[in-house]
C-alpha cells in the first residue's frame, strides 16, 4: 500500500498524476529511477517544507544534492510555474528535467520511484491517520511558525539578519541589510494570509504550547509519531518545528522550557539515515496509544473547526472566515489551498475499503476529527 493517486507511466518513470496524493493504491511494481545521478533539491534552511523533504531524502537514503535557493548553483535550473520551496528537479517526459513542488505529493512520488525505507504505513487505516497528522503539521502548525517569526520583534530581527545571507554569505553588507528589511516588511504584511492577527494570536500560541506537551508525552514511550519508525506525519511536524524550536528565539525558548525532549527529537529527525527500520516498527491499528489519540484530539480541537469554517466560507464566496476555535474567536481570509486539503482528506477516507474506513472512524471517534467526515 502506498499513499498515491493513480499514476501514469511515461519514459520509464512513474509519476503522480495530480493532487497531494491522498488516495490509496498499491504501487509496488513501479520502475526504478532512470538515472543514478543525485536528485537536485532546491531549498532553504528557513523553509520548513524544504527541511521536511530533505529529511525524508536522508532517511530514505535517496542520493540528492541540496542547492540553496538564490545561490549561484541554483541559476539555470528548471523553474516551477509556482515559485514554492522546496523544488525537486526530476526527469519529465523525454528525459527533460522539470521542477516539482509541494512536499506532500513529492513524498508520494518518491514512494513510487524508490521502494525501500517507505515513510507510509502499510496498514491503510494507519496510513490515513498518518496523512491527517501530516496535513495538520503542514497546514495548521505553519500558522504558529509564521506567527512567531513575524509577530515578535526579536524573531523578526533574527530572521531579517540571517535569511538573506543563506543564499550567499559574500553579498555586500548594505545589500544584505536592505534585502532583509524589505523581506521582513513583506512577510509581516502577509501575517493575515495565514491567520495571524490580534484576534487569533491567543489561539495559535496556546495550541503551540499544547502541541509541545502532547508530543513530549508521546515521545516518552515512542520514538516517532507512528511507532518505531517515522511516517509522513513525523516529517510534516518536524519541518515546522525546525523553525519553531530550532531558529526563532521566542518559540524556541518556550520549547526548551516546556519540552526539551521535543527539541532533541527535532535534532534527531534531521538525519535518520542511520536508522534501521523493521516492518514491525509501525504502530498496529489495534494498539494505537492514548498519546497518539491525544494528538489527534489537538487536530480536532483546532484544525478541524478551521477547515470546516474555511470550506464554508469558500463555498459562500465570503471574504472572511469567522468561527470559534477552542472557545475563542477566529477571523482570517479564506484560504483556497486548505479548502482543497479538506477535499483530499475526504476523498482519501472515501477511497478506503469498508473495514479500513471503520477502523479509521473508530480511531477518530471522540477526537473532534470525525466532524471533518460527517455528511
Amino acid at each position: 500500500m502506498r499513499l498515491a493517486l493513480p499514476v501514469c507511466i511515461s519514459g520509464g518513470a512513474t509519476r503522480i498524476a495530480a493532487g497531494r496524493g491522498l488516495n490509496f493504491d498499491t504501487l509496488y511494481d513501479c520502475n526504478p529511477p532512470m538515472t543514478d545521478r543525485p536528485l537536485r533539491l532546491v531549498g532553504s534552511p528557513g523553509s520548513p517544507y524544504s527541511r521536511k523533504l530533505r529529511a525524508v531524502l536522508r532517511y530514505r537514503r535517496i542520493a540528492h544534492a541540496w542547492t540553496h535557493q538564490g545561490s549561484p548553483e541554483s541559476h539555470g535550473l528548471p523553474r516551477p510555474r509556482v515559485e514554492l520551496l522546496p523544488q525537486l528537479i526530476l526527469a519529465g517526459p523525454g528525459g527533460r528535467e522539470e521542477a516539482h513542488v509541494d512536499s506532500t505529493p513529492l513524498i508520494r512520488e518518491l514512494e513510487a520511484l524508490y521502494p525501500d525505507r517507505s515513510v507510509v504505513p502499510p496498514d491503510p487505516a494507519l496510513a490515513f491517520v498518518d496523512a491527517l497528522l501530516e496535513d495538520y503539521g503542514d497546514e495548521w502548525l505553519t500558522k504558529a511558525m509564521f506567527h512567531y517569526r513575524w509577530a515578535f520583534e526579536p524573531d523578526v530581527a533574527r530572521a531579517a539578519a540571517i535569511l538573506p545571507r543563506w543564499s550567499r554569505t559574500d553579498v555586500p553588507e548594505s545589500q544584505a541589510r536592505a534585502f532583509g528589511k524589505a523581506f521582513a516588511q513583506r512577510q509581516i504584511g502577509r501575517l493575515g494570509l495565514v491567520g495571524s492577527n490580534g484576534t487569533t494570536a491567543p489561539v495559535i500560541e496556546e495550541s503551540y504550547r499544547r502541541l509541545l506537551r502532547l508530543l513530549d508525552a508521546h515521545l516518552t514511550d515512542s520514538r516517532f509519531l507512528m511507532g518505531g519508525r517515522p511516517g509522513t506525519s513525523d516529517f510534516g511536524v518536524f519541518g515546522q518545528l525546525t523553525q519553531l524550536v530550532g531558529f526563532d528565539p521566542t518559540p524556541a525558548t518556550i520549547a526548551l522550557a516546556t519540552a526539551p525532549r521535543v527539541v532533541a527529537w527535532v535534532d534527531v529527525v534531521e538525519d535518520l539515515a542511520g536508522l534501521e527500520p523493521a516492518p514491525g516498527d509501525w504502530t498496529p491499528r489495534d494498539a494505537v496509544p492514548d498519546t497518539l489519540r491525544d494528538l489527534l484530539g489537538e487536530v480536532g480541537r483546532v484544525y478541524a473547526p478551521f477547515l470546516l469554517a474555511n470550506a464554508e466560507a469558500l463555498e459562500r464566496g465570503a471574504e472572511s472566515v469567522e468561527c470559534a476555535i477552542d472557545g475563542r474567536p477566529w477571523v482570517q481570509r479564506p484560504f483556497p489551498y486548505q479548502g482543497k486539503c479538506l477535499r483530499w482528506l475526504r476523498e482519501a477516507r472515501a477511497a478506503l475499503a469498508a473495514d479500513d474506513r471503520r477502523a479509521v472512524d473508530a480511531l477518530l471517534a471522540g477526537t473532534g476529527c470525525e466532524r471533518l467526515f460527517e455528511t
